[in-house]
């Protein structure tokens, strides 16, 4: 009999994990893939607020970010220079697997190549079951599966609705040191596809896309080739789907769910890691909470949720209609639109700004509506492409 089961060994769930083991609860963690943090799905790039907020990246950072260059279509461009680093690109297997070995050293136990297929609740126990017969019964279990599990449905809880795929493949660069964003409807629908350099002549190429992200992978791969800033990928592309909506509910009695298997993450980016931090460590002191006092009531593990919504859910709802907007434009207006930033200096203001932030894009996509002024009506008219 564990204090808690936790099904998925990304992020969130490690976290969980750290952090219930160092009060001295016992955890299990069990994770489908053989080794904590492969296969990669994930670009990295964490903000400088998540950095300073949590001290868990030690030894995971391969590059400062202080600058980027965005390309509009036709491939005009606009630089982003704050002056100061913005945020971090991590090595993200190598993080998963420092949390996992840090929840080890306090006494988790991880169970590697098990994927959990059932969680039965009780009145007096949860008992989590893998799909190769293996059963494991604990006082309460934690959900931190990725967004395409049906763990949730089966307990009632509902699906994540809206998810995307992100495509990403490393590459070996020719002299790229700046982060490269493409706003480009035809590169990547309704997204944007992006270049990251990570260590000495070593970038990630991906994107985001509701349909054929291979292909459009391909396709932007090809254009970077022919344009001589990468040579050709020697791996496979790896793929993940990514929540841009969050479960309308997150808990049950004795069940509480977190990170992207809740939909906790930003809908403009497609970034998980700090908000899946931010629910994991606010799940984490509502368990310790209710082991310390053996309640384990539906009453109890809607405080989780109540606390992370108040936390999200404004940022999360401006950031879904900004999302929601872009992906109706089409690449005229998304054209036109960075034509009136580039030229009258808007961007240039928004990073003097206090609102703009890595991590919290809410205040600057309000504060950047009230910058475009008469210009706003380019975000409306069209429809889609």
């Amino acid at each position: 009999m564990y204090d808690v089961v936790i099904a998925g060994a990304g992020v969130a769930g490690n976290y969980v994990a750290c952090g219930l083991a160092a009060l001295g609860y016992s955890a299990a963690v069990v994770e489908e893939h053989e080794k904590v943090g492969e296969p990669v799905q994930c670009t990295g790039i964490i903000g400088a607020e998540c950095f300073q907020r949590f001290p868990v990246f030690d030894g995971t950072v391969l590059r400062e970010v202080r600058t980027a260059r965005l390309f509009s279509p036709s491939r005009k461009e606009m630089r982003l220079d704050r002056g100061t680093t913005q945020a971090y690109i991590i090595d993200r297997a190598a993080f998963d697997q420092k949390l996992a070995r840090k929840a080890q050293e306090r006494g988790a136990e991880y169970l590697l190549g098990h994927r959990v297929a059932d969680i039965a609740v009780g009145d007096d126990a949860v008992t989590v079951t893998t799909e190769d017969g293996r059963t494991l019964r604990a006082r309460t279990a934690v959900i931190a599966t990725g967004c395409i599990s049906n763990l949730p449905a089966r307990l009632g809880m509902g699906r994540v609705e809206d998810i995307i795929m992100g495509a990403q493949v490393e590459v070996d660069t020719n002299d790229v040191h700046e982060m490269e964003v493409y706003l480009d409807q035809d590169l990547a629908p309704g997204f944007f596809a992006w270049l990251v350099p990570t260590s000495q002549n070593k970038a990630l190429v991906g994107l985001l896309a509701r349909q054929n992200s291979a292909r459009h992978l391909r396709a932007f791969v090809d254009m970077l080739l022919h344009q001589g800033k990468i040579a050709a990928p020697q791996a496979a592309p790896n793929y993940g789907g990514i929540p841009l909506h969050p479960l309308s509910k997150t808990y049950m009695q004795r069940v509480l769910v977190v990170g992207d298997a809740a939909g906790q993450v930003k809908p403009t980016t497609g970034g998980g890691v700090y908000y899946g931090l931010l629910c994991a460590e606010i799940a984490a002191g509502t368990l310790a909470q209710a082991l310390s006092t053996n309640d384990f009531s539906e009453a109890l593990f809607s405080v989780y949720q109540q606390t992370w919504q108040d936390k999200l859910s404004r940022e999360l709802r401006i950031d879904r209609f900004a999302r929601q907007v872009y992906e109706r434009l089409p690449n005229r207006q998304v054209e036109a639109v960075f034509g009136i930033i580039n030229s009258n200096g808007i961007h240039e203001a928004m990073l003097r700004s206090p609102e703009l932030s890595f991590d919290w894009h809410g205040d600057a996509i309000v504060k950047g509506l009230k910058h475009l002024g008469p210009w706003r009506h380019l975000l409306t008219l069209g429809g889609k492409k």
